[in-house]
């Protein structure tokens, strides 16, 4: 068995389907049990790290909530700084905004741009893609501060809802790399 399909059955054993959640006829994904696994956060830890490492990230931005719970040991992990991109209105001081649609109305979502300089290649890091909203109004904010986005990582991706294709153009080439794809 390869070290790939080692990491993919471990996270995936330690991902519960959670039904009818949010609403009904949702299957959600839950990845409380993966943090409790210190042997599977670890392993996940790692190969976003390495991810990190490989697209020669500066920084790691993760995106709220549980891109901070990822991306803060994967900054450690690599020796790099971490930055949060925070809902609208939770950052205090100067910030840059940048609102999106969503699919019933929309969100903003803030950095602190200071944080970030023009020498600063980014890796983001998230839990899940779902249909990219959220990660291509990161890049949009990464880039007018002035930074560059070396990647996006994510544990998931819900290929069903194409996200990566609404990433393709923003990433310019940048890879999104997905853990797991279902």
């Amino acid at each position: 068995m390869t070290e790939t399909t080692d990491l993919t059955t471990l996270l995936l054993s330690r991902i519960r389907d959670v039904a009818d959640y949010p609403e009904p006829g949702v299957m959600f994904k839950d990845i409380t049990p993966l943090l409790a696994d210190p042997a599977a956060f670890a392993a996940l830890t790692e190969a976003f790290a390495e991810i990190a490492v490989r697209t020669g990230a500066t920084k790691v931005v993760g995106l709220e909530a549980r891109g901070f719970i990822l991306g803060a040991p994967v900054a450690v992990r690599a020796g790099l700084g971490f930055v949060p991109v925070r809902k609208a209105g939770k950052l205090p001081g100067a910030t840059l905004a940048q609102a999106y649609d969503l699919e019933y109305g929309s969100a903003e979502i803030e950095i602190h741009a200071e944080d970030l300089t023009a020498d600063d290649r980014i890796l983001i890091v998230d839990d899940v893609l779902a249909t990219g909203g959220t990660a291509e109004a990161s890049i949009q904010l990464i880039h007018r501060a002035g930074a560059e986005v070396s990647g996006v990582a994510v544990l998931m991706e819900l290929g069903f809802l194409d996200g990566r294709r609404r990433l393709e153009a923003a990433l310019a080439g940048a890879p999104l790399e997905a853990l797991l794809t279902v």
